[in-house]
C-alpha cells in the first residue's frame, strides 16, 4: 500500500510543477507551434488555391518527398528593398527607444521618490491609456497631426507658426504615435526598480561631497540599469514589428516590416514569403533578447 502511494505521488505532478507547466503548456499550445507552422510555410511554394502554399512533403507511390524551398530567403537576403525596410525598422525601433527612455526616465524617477500614498495615482495615470482600444488611441493622433488638424489649428493660433507643419503621413508622425503607445511600457520597469533603490546610498554620495548630477551618474543611473535593459526591451522588440502606426501615421516612403508582412500576406497572397519575412524578424529580435539573458545570466553568477 505504501508503495503504491510512493508510486501515485510521483505520478502526480505536485502543485509547482502544475502551477508552472500551466503557462509553459500555453505559450507552447499558442505560440510556439503557431510558428514551428510558418517556419514550414517559408520553406514551401506558393499556388494558386486553399491553402495558398505547396504541401513540404507528399506521399506518391510509397515514396516520400520532402521539398525545402530556400528561395525566399535568398531573396530576402540579395533584395535592396528587403534590406532597407530591416534597416529602416530597426533605425525607427531604435530611435523610438531612446526618445522612450528619454522622457520616461525622469516620469519613472519622479514616481518613485514621491509619496507613497500618491504613487498609486501616478501609476494609474501611466496605465489609463491601455483601458481604451490602441487601434482607437493611434486614430485619434491622425486627428491631432492632419494639416488641419488639433495641434496644427492650435500652434497657429497662439502665433507660434504661419502654415502647418506636415507630421502626418511622416516618419516623424511615426515617432510620436510609437512614443506615445510604448511609453508605458519603459516606465513601469524603470519604476520597478528606481522604488526599491537603497536612498542611503544617495546620503552617503553627498556626505562625500557628491554633487546631485554626480550621484544621479554614479549611483542611480548604474543601479537602474537592469530596468534601462527590460524598458527597451518590451519598447525595442514590438517597435520592430509595429503594422498600425506607420500604416496610420506614416507615409509612403515609411519602411517598416510590419507593413511588408501585411502587403506580402493579404496583397500578393504570398503565405511563403510573408513567413519567410516573419521568421527573419523573429531572428532579428531574438539577438537582442539572447544577448540580454546572457547579461542577466553573468550577472547572476557574479553577484
Amino acid at each position: 500500500m505504501k508503495k503504491l502511494r510512493k508510486m501515485l505521488a510521483r505520478a502526480v505532478p505536485s502543485g509547482r510543477t502544475g502551477v508552472i507547466a500551466f503557462p509553459f503548456a500555453f505559450l507552447f499550445l499558442f505560440f510556439f507551434v503557431p510558428f514551428i507552422l510558418v517556419i514550414g510555410i517559408s520553406f514551401s511554394q506558393q499556388q494558386m488555391g486553399i491553402p495558398p502554399y505547396t504541401p513540404l512533403a507528399e506521399l506518391k507511390e510509397g515514396v516520400l518527398n520532402i521539398a525545402l524551398n530556400l528561395s525566399h530567403y535568398q531573396f530576402l537576403w540579395n533584395d535592396d528593398l528587403y534590406i532597407a525596410t530591416y534597416l529602416s525598422s530597426l533605425k525607427m525601433a531604435l530611435i523610438s527607444t531612446f526618445l522612450c527612455l528619454l522622457i520616461g526616465y525622469p516620469i519613472a524617477y519622479y514616481i518613485a521618490r514621491a509619496e507613497p500614498s500618491t504613487r498609486n495615482t501616478l501609476m494609474m495615470l501611466v496605465m489609463l491609456p491601455f483601458w481604451t482600444s490602441f487601434l482607437i488611441r493611434v486614430y485619434a493622433w491622425v486627428a491631432i497631426l492632419k494639416n488641419d488638424g488639433l495641434l496644427n489649428n492650435f500652434l497657429i493660433w497662439l502665433g507660434l507658426i504661419h502654415e502647418p507643419l506636415r507630421l502626418y503621413h511622416t516618419n516623424w508622425g511615426v515617432y510620436i504615435g510609437m512614443v506615445y503607445s510604448y511609453l508605458p511600457f519603459m516606465i513601469m520597469p524603470l519604476y520597478a526598480h528606481l522604488v526599491k533603490m537603497d536612498l542611503s546610498l544617495l546620503e552617503a554620495a553627498y556626505d562625500l561631497g557628491a554633487k546631485p548630477w554626480r550621484a544621479f551618474f554614479q549611483v542611480t543611473l548604474p543601479l537602474s540599469k537592469n530596468g534601462i535593459i527590460a524598458g527597451s526591451l518590451l519598447v525595442f522588440i514590438p517597435a520592430v514589428g509595429e503594422y498600425v502606426i506607420p500604416e496610420l501615421l506614416g507615409g509612403s516612403e515609411t519602411l517598416m516590416i510590419g507593413r511588408q508582412m501585411w502587403s506580402e500576406f493579404f496583397e500578393n497572397n504570398d503565405w511563403p514569403m510573408a513567413s519567410a519575412v516573419t521568421c527573419a524578424m523573429v531572428i532579428l529580435l531574438l539577438v537582442p533578447m539572447a544577448l540580454f539573458q546572457h547579461y542577466q545570466t553573468k550577472e547572476m553568477e557574479e553577484s
